[in-house]
């Protein structure tokens, strides 16, 4: 057959071991394990690595130890003088080790890393770069839980790396310095003899032509920083680290931070791209917001710059100076970048240029690059602190007048930093913010009807901060009448279903707080479907419990959420909240659900029941 079809036959045998390989009878069994060995020299790389998943799927299933002839077969054919019968082993032990190193370095299979971990270090210098790579990712494999038959051959390990460091591959020099960068963190003692060479070289690779190597090296200054011997190690290359980090990247952006967790949101909102399945499809290439060479130089001068303080400064302003104010955007974006990446460190040493550079940015603030703009939203907010210290009218008003103009900004990645920064000067601002609270529920409104889905979210965030800062402020008839209909509206829009209630849920929770009595004519509508979703997914979680077969499990983050606005809105109602509880069955699903076997179920309806003890004890009595 030709090769997409053999390799396709091979996925569709593996997800069918996935599936049953505990009711295959012994014969297909051994079958197919010994035509996995017989071909994992097969001519074509792309079914060699077909059978490497193959074997390491049947390994995972509890199989290593019912296939004691795997390992040794697979290291004897290392031995073999054909190219692709040791590419296509060690392509195989390679997935056996990173899908099951605990084992490997366990007594159940006897101690089977003592044979090879030495085996793997011989090909560090074999002649073909692939198995280089490939020996190089094995042993990596074992770093981070220090391997016994690793820390035996620690040195040896070193010196072997040592010895790649120029390698001409690309993939090689990428797992050199991976593995240098796990060993700063589990076994800095042996690489402290060598360290001024190591930074060296990983300044450097941080400049590798090829991007991947660049990326792990650059990591190298994120894990240094959090040794105690960062500052000592360090302080005579400072001058060398930063002119290499602050290489723009072009389009690429540091993407705004959440700045605030309450309970289910974030995490939702960080699993979400995870799932291939799942992936929505969103116009905004979401590429862009993952991890990169210019992220990660970033994170590492935040990193630094929290380590030598104010003594970074000048080594980093000749370089920032000529940065901000480059005619070329690429490189005023990346100037804007650095600048917001050390304020947390360096902020006492910035604080007498900030006069002339919070000016600067709230200029770029309407640059006519769209990342130029988002980008001094972020910086922006990292400096929010210092900004909200000074008198209002100086920074305070303009800062905000500019970044609510952004928030309706004609560009998506524009509205989110916006949105974000405008979050983050809220939570600095409090209740400096009431006397512009009308223009900003405005802007809050009006971007309502402009956003689409993925930006609304941090839309209900900025107002539920908003609402968290200014407290009963809001608590008038003309900011009710503005804000409380475009959330009522899409609470109607919701269905009970929709993961989209998260978000509002919880934005309404901190508006309720805030309200107080002027939530009153919302919270019957708000208060029943609350205690809806409970009982929904209390019923589903029984059914499954009863049927897994028949019926699917319950996605309780809905009923955590709705616990959480009942909370808010005990809060915020106090003794109004009475009638509510008294025409419902809130307090026997509150007692199923502190029994749930959620923690985080159990710790919302612990909180609600306190909120209801304070606001109308006359139901949680008899219930005691």
């Amino acid at each position: 057959q030709d090769e997409p079809t053999r390799s396709l036959s091979g996925l569709i045998l593996k997800n069918n071991v996935k599936a049953h390989y505990q009711s295959f009878p012994q014969p297909v069994a051994e079958f197919i394990k010994q035509e996995c060995l017989n071909n994992i020299g097969d001519a074509s790389s792309l079914i060699r690595a077909t059978i490497g998943i193959l074997i390491t799927t049947i390994a995972s299933k509890g199989e290593l130890q019912m296939w004691p002839e795997l390992l040794p077969q697979l290291c004897n054919l290392l031995n073999s003088e054909d190219y692709n019968t040791c590419e296509g082993a060690f392509g195989a032990l390679q997935k056996i080790c990173e899908d099951s190193s605990e084992l490997l370095d366990s007594d159940a299979l006897n101690r089977p890393l003592n044979v090879m971990i030495p085996k793997f270090l011989q090909f560090f210098k074999h002649c073909s770069p692939k198995i280089r790579s490939h020996a190089i990712a094995c042993v990596n494999q074992f770093i981070m839980d220090r391997a016994q038959a690793l820390m035996e051959n620690i040195d040896t390990f070193i010196e072997h790396l040592f010895a790649l460091a120029v390698d001409e591959d690309p993939e090689v020099r990428k797992n050199v310095c991976r593995a240098l960068v796990m060993l700063l963190e589990v076994r800095i003692d042996r690489l402290i003899p060598h360290m001024h060479s190591i930074i060296q070289y990983m300044l450097q690779r941080t400049q590798d032509s090829d991007e991947n190597v660049a990326l792990e090296a650059c990591e190298f200054w994120l894990t240094l920083a959090e040794q105690p011997i960062c500052k000592e190690v360090l302080t005579s290359h400072l001058g060398d680290v930063e002119e290499d980090e602050a290489i723009p990247d072009s389009e690429q952006d540091i993407k705004p931070r959440f700045h605030k967790s309450r309970t289910v949101t974030l995490q939702h909102e960080e699993e979400r791209p995870q799932d291939p399945d799942d992936v929505e499809d969103e116009d905004d290439d979401d590429t862009l917001s993952d991890w990169n060479l210019r992220k990660c130089s970033a994170a590492a001068l935040d990193v630094l710059a929290n380590v030598f303080r104010e003594e970074l400064l000048p080594h980093l302003l000749p370089l920032l100076k000529e940065l901000l104010f480059h005619p070329e955007w690429v490189i005023k974006e990346s100037g804007i970048l650095v600048l917001g990446a050390i304020a947390e460190g360096c902020m006492q040493g910035m604080v007498p240029y900030l006069p002339e550079l919070i000016p600067h940015l709230i200029q770029c603030l309407s640059d006519k690059k769209a990342l130029v703009r988002s980008i001094a939203c972020w910086t922006l907010s990292r400096y929010a602190h210092w900004v909200v210290s000074q008198p209002p009218d100086m920074y305070l008003k303009p800062l905000m007048t500019e970044l609510l103009k952004r928030i309706l900004d004609s560009n998506k990645r524009v509205q989110e930093a916006a949105c974000s920064a405008f979050a983050t000067l809220e939570e600095e601002a409090c209740t400096e913010l009431v006397p512009y609270l009308s223009f900003i529920l405005d802007t809050l409104v009006f971007a309502f009807g402009k956003y689409q889905h993925k930006n609304l979210l941090i839309l209900y965030d900025a107002i539920g901060t908003l609402a968290d800062s200014v407290g009963h402020h809001l608590n008038q008839p003309e900011y009710i009448q503005k804000l409380m209909p475009p959330l009522i509206q899409k609470w109607n829009e919701l269905k009970d279903e929709d993961k989209d209630l998260f978000p509002l849920l919880e934005c309404l929770s901190s508006v309720a707080t805030a309200l107080q009595s002027g939530f009153l004519p919302y919270c019957e509508p708000v208060y029943q479907r609350c205690v809806t979703l409970v009982q929904k997914t209390l019923a589903q979680a029984m059914m499954y419990n009863q049927h897994p077969e028949q019926y699917e499990a319950p996605d309780k983050d809905f009923m955590i959420v709705a616990l959480d606005l009942l909370s808010g809105l005990a809060e915020g109602l106090g003794c109004h909240v009475e009638q509510l509880v008294a025409r419902s069955n809130i307090m026997t699903l509150l007692f199923q659900c502190m029994q749930d076997t959620m923690p985080e179920v159990r710790q919302s309806s612990f909180a609600l029941l306190g909120d209801l003890t304070k606001a109308c004890f006359v139901h949680v009595k008899p219930c005691i």
